[in-house]
């Protein structure tokens, strides 16, 4: 039972990855501070202890 559990907790890390490594681009291509403004909180909501300095 605890093998799933991991496998679980293995997903949902690798789709965090993801979701962030998508996000860094978009806010590298973002010309405005709003939409970096934007992508920088959603970024946070998905990985708390973001910092701008780990976005760029």
């Amino acid at each position: 039972m605890a093998s799933i559990e991991r496998t679980r907790e293995i997903r949902r890390r690798r789709a965090r990855r993801a979701k962030l490594k998508k996000l860094r681009v978009k806010y590298s291509k973002a010309t405005s501070e709003a939409d970096r403004a934007l992508l920088l909180a959603k970024a946070q909501r998905v990985s708390p202890l973001l910092t701008t300095l780990e976005i760029e």
